[in-house]
Protein backbone atom coordinates (compact mmCIF):
# COMPACT_ATOMS: atom_id res chain seq x y z
CA UNK A 1 0.00 0.00 0.00
CA UNK A 2 1.57 3.43 -0.95
CA UNK A 3 1.23 6.72 0.96
CA UNK A 4 0.67 10.36 -0.50
CA UNK A 5 1.45 13.25 1.77
CA UNK A 6 -1.11 15.87 2.32
CA UNK A 7 -0.86 19.31 3.91
CA UNK A 8 -3.32 21.96 5.63
CA UNK A 9 -2.76 25.17 6.96
CA UNK A 10 -3.67 26.03 10.38
CA UNK A 11 -3.43 29.30 12.64
CA UNK A 12 -0.44 29.39 14.59
CA UNK A 13 -2.35 29.37 18.00
CA UNK A 14 -3.43 25.73 17.26
CA UNK A 15 0.12 24.67 16.21
CA UNK A 16 1.06 25.96 19.39
CA UNK A 17 -1.71 23.75 21.03
CA UNK A 18 -1.34 20.60 19.10
CA UNK A 19 2.54 20.72 20.21
CA UNK A 20 2.13 21.74 23.77
CA UNK A 21 -0.27 18.67 24.05
CA UNK A 22 1.97 16.30 21.99
CA UNK A 23 -1.03 15.46 19.54
CA UNK A 24 0.07 12.98 16.80
CA UNK A 25 -1.24 15.05 13.84
CA UNK A 26 -0.87 12.24 11.04
CA UNK A 27 -2.83 9.66 13.46
CA UNK A 28 -5.50 12.87 13.96
CA UNK A 29 -6.04 13.28 10.45
CA UNK A 30 -6.35 9.70 9.24
CA UNK A 31 -9.01 9.12 11.81
CA UNK A 32 -11.45 11.75 10.31
CA UNK A 33 -10.63 11.20 7.12
CA UNK A 34 -11.24 7.48 7.33
CA UNK A 35 -14.50 8.44 9.35
CA UNK A 36 -15.65 11.16 6.52
CA UNK A 37 -15.28 8.52 4.37
CA UNK A 38 -16.92 6.24 5.66
CA UNK A 39 -19.79 8.80 6.46
CA UNK A 40 -19.80 9.50 2.43
CA UNK A 41 -19.94 5.96 1.41
CA UNK A 42 -23.18 5.45 3.41
CA UNK A 43 -24.45 8.63 2.50
CA UNK A 44 -24.01 7.43 -1.05
CA UNK A 45 -25.14 3.87 -0.08
CA UNK A 46 -28.49 5.09 1.03
CA UNK A 47 -29.18 7.72 -1.84
CA UNK A 48 -28.86 4.65 -4.06
CA UNK A 49 -31.22 2.74 -2.22
CA UNK A 50 -33.83 5.40 -2.31
CA UNK A 51 -33.21 5.73 -5.90
CA UNK A 52 -33.79 1.89 -6.48
CA UNK A 53 -37.08 1.90 -4.12
CA UNK A 54 -38.67 4.79 -5.87
CA UNK A 55 -38.81 2.73 -8.99
CA UNK A 56 -41.39 0.34 -6.77
CA UNK A 57 -45.03 1.36 -7.20
CA UNK A 58 -46.19 0.82 -3.77
CA UNK A 59 -48.46 -2.19 -3.50
CA UNK A 60 -51.85 -1.81 -2.19
CA UNK A 61 -52.79 -3.08 1.37
CA UNK A 62 -55.48 -5.14 0.12
CA UNK A 63 -53.98 -6.64 -3.09
CA UNK A 64 -50.80 -8.06 -0.86
CA UNK A 65 -52.79 -10.05 1.19
CA UNK A 66 -55.15 -10.87 -1.87
CA UNK A 67 -51.65 -12.26 -3.20
CA UNK A 68 -50.54 -14.30 -0.76
CA UNK A 69 -54.03 -15.84 -0.39
CA UNK A 70 -54.34 -16.77 -4.21
CA UNK A 71 -50.72 -18.20 -3.75
CA UNK A 72 -51.46 -20.68 -0.65
CA UNK A 73 -54.91 -21.45 -2.36
CA UNK A 74 -57.18 -19.92 0.25
CA UNK A 75 -59.45 -18.25 -1.86
CA UNK A 76 -60.29 -21.50 -3.68
CA UNK A 77 -61.91 -22.16 0.12
CA UNK A 78 -63.51 -19.14 0.87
Amino acid sequence: MGYVTISAKVKRELWEKIKKYNININEVIREALEKKVREEKAKRLIREFNDFMGKFKPIKENLSAKIIREDRGDLLTK
